[in-house]
Parts: C-alpha cells; sequence; structure tokens
C-alpha cells in the first residue's frame, strides 16, 4: 500500500516525459503481454514507441495523454479521447498502463478516475476501454472499476488471432 504522505497526482502529458514514458511502455507490455502476444511483435512495439514516438504525440495531443505520478515521479500513463467505434459510449480509453513497481497499490484507479474526469471536461458522456480476454489482469481491474463486458470480437497482432472485450460505463 501506499505510504499516508504519498502524494498522488494525475496530469497532462509534456514532453519532457518522454523517455520516461517509452520505458514504461516497454515494461508494462512486456509484462501484461508476455505470453499472449509474440515475443518478435513485443520487441518490436517496444522500438516504435521510443522517447521520439511520445514527443511526437505529446505535441500533437490536446491533453489525451495523462500521466500518473507517484510522489513527484512518473509511475504510468494512459491515453483517451473520443471513442473510436459508434456506440452510446462517446469516451474512451485506449491504453491505461502503470510502471510494473508499481503496480498493485491501488495506483491504476487514480488513473482511471483521472481519465474519466478529463472525458467528462471534455463532454463525453459514457466510457468503453478495450482489453484482451487473455489479459486477465487488465479484464479484472475493469471489472472491478465497475466495467461490464458489451461485446468481443477478435483480432490479429503479431500473427496471432486474440478476442479482446469491450468493457462500458453509463
Amino acid at each position: 500500500m501506499l505510504g499516508s504522505g504519498s502524494k498522488v497526482r494525475v496530469r497532462v502529458g509534456k514532453t519532457t516525459d518522454s523517455k520516461v514514458l517509452s520505458r514504461i511502455f516497454k515494461e508494462s507490455w512486456s509484462l501484461a503481454y508476455n505470453g499472449i502476444l509474440p515475443h518478435a511483435h513485443l520487441d518490436s512495439l517496444a522500438k516504435q514507441r521510443s522517447p521520439e514516438w511520445w514527443r511526437r504525440l505529446i505535441k500533437g495531443e490536446d491533453g489525451g495523454l495523462l500521466v500518473l505520478e507517484l510522489d513527484g515521479t512518473v509511475a504510468g500513463y494512459a491515453t483517451l479521447g473520443p471513442a473510436r467505434q459508434g456506440g452510446p459510449q462517446q469516451g474512451e480509453i485506449f491504453e491505461l498502463y502503470l510502471d510494473p513497481i508499481y503496480q498493485g497499490l491501488g495506483l491504476g484507479e487514480h488513473l482511471f478516475e483521472g481519465c474519466r474526469a478529463k472525458l467528462d471536461e471534455r463532454g463525453l458522456a459514457g466510457l468503453v476501454v478495450w482489453a484482451l480476454l487473455d489479459n486477465t489482469p487488465a479484464c479484472d481491474f475493469y471489472w472491478r472499476r465497475g466495467g461490464r463486458p458489451i461485446k468481443s470480437t477478435f483480432t490479429r497482432i503479431g500473427g496471432a488471432r486474440l478476442e479482446k472485450v469491450a468493457f462500458a460505463w453509463g
């Protein structure tokens, strides 16, 4: 658990976060998808999400990248915006990941709620999040936050055929 003096803050991403976001992406995705996605595909994704990739994303974003800080250290990130598919949910969280050393401490809930607040601020009612069914920790996380599966589909990632599930709120 977090110490009583720990300071947790969710804020919009800055270009100075690029290097740490690249590392968090690589480590959190390796942990989440090892054994689910082909190793070569994970390596390729990690190389694509270089610090320069993150700098370009942040420069082009309008607050759609949030970072979570714990005592001033970036511990995770989320990307969000208008839902990509039609339906009653207008907002979507595209990615939500924590540095593996900060997982299991309750920080994901802070980041999730920060995303909900940002989507509300943008006037986007309802929320959808897609998760790979084989990523049990993610599915459990969204279930515990009150999300309920509304649909599923299959996708191909790195040559693997995987089922993904949409969790919805509101």
